[in-house]
């Protein structure tokens, strides 16, 4: 592992106020923001515990009991994954992988974030069979799914995840309230209205920094950068009752990864 030289790190640490342990309301942070793909398992929640996160949303099915281990080494939490389907598939279906990753998560408390893809007039007809299995297959592990809105996807808006969970009939099947993903369908406007349909589903809510349009460089910021109230969002939600977790999109935020991660953490917690 390459870390910060000293002087850059007690920067960092003054920078953050001194980080503690994880807040009394804790913020986990997508793997996007520690290094995926270039970090190891180990370094990656070495990180996070070093600038005061929960755990990590991990994208992906493999390597699961590694991932596990990592976290509980340090005290961490998984908070969940990220996988998905596309309706425009020759043959739909999830990740080969994730069935054992499933099983590999049981007694976990990870949800299974599901993801929607492609475009299809019968989109709906088609993803159900699969959401509803992947359901099931959760359900037998004790796990929760929760449908992953993306813009540009079938399941693009809230309302989209909304119908589906309808149609699905498994109850543990929920939604991710993805800040970034909802202010770039531009229904900002429909705030409360919207939170309010989602909370009785809401799984996971995501948060970052971002201004109230533009693309993801302006969506997608370190929490104490942009002009959207993202403590007005966090306390709309607990005002409503939402007890669940918060996880951190770093999705291309440029610039120094722990720095960010630092910041951020800094702005949470003066939240």
């Amino acid at each position: 592992m390459t870390r910060a030289p000293l002087g850059q790190t007690l920067a960092l640490w003054l920078l953050a106020g001194a980080l503690l342990p994880a807040a009394d309301l804790p913020l986990y942070v997508f793997d996007n923001g520690t290094g995926r793909g270039v970090l190891s398992y180990d370094d990656q929640a070495e990180l996070a515990k070093r600038t005061g996160y929960a755990g990590i949303f991990y994208s992906g099915t493999k390597d699961i009991p590694q991932v596990l281990a990592a976290h509980q080494k340090r005290g961490l939490k998984l908070v969940g994954i990220y996988t998905g389907m596309n309706v425009a598939d020759s043959k739909p279906g999830y990740d080969p992988g994730l069935p054992n990753a499933i099983q590999q998560l049981k007694g976990s408390g990870a949800l299974i974030t599901f993801t929607i893809n492609g475009k299809s007039e019968q989109g709906d007809a088609i993803a159900l069979p699969v959401l509803r299995e992947v359901a099931d297959l959760a359900a037998a592990a004790g796990l929760q799914v929760a449908l992953y809105p993306h813009y540009g996807f079938h399941v693009a808006r809230i309302e989209d995840a909304l119908r589906l969970i309808s149609k699905a009939g498994r109850p543990n099947v929920g939604l991710v309230f993805n800040l970034c993903h909802w202010l770039r369908t531009g229904d900002e406007a429909n705030m409360s209205q919207r939170m309010k349909e989602a909370l009785p589903h809401t799984r996971l809510v995501s948060v970052n920094g971002a201004d109230h349009e533009g693309d993801w460089d302006k969506l997608i910021q370190p929490l104490d950068r942009g002009s959207f109230d993202v403590r007005g969002f966090v306390k709309a939600f607990r005002d409503l009752g939402y007890h669940g977790p918060f996880g951190l999109q770093c999705y291309n935020v440029p610039g120094d990864r722990e720095e960010n991660l630092v910041r951020s953490m800094k702005a949470w917690r003066a939240f």
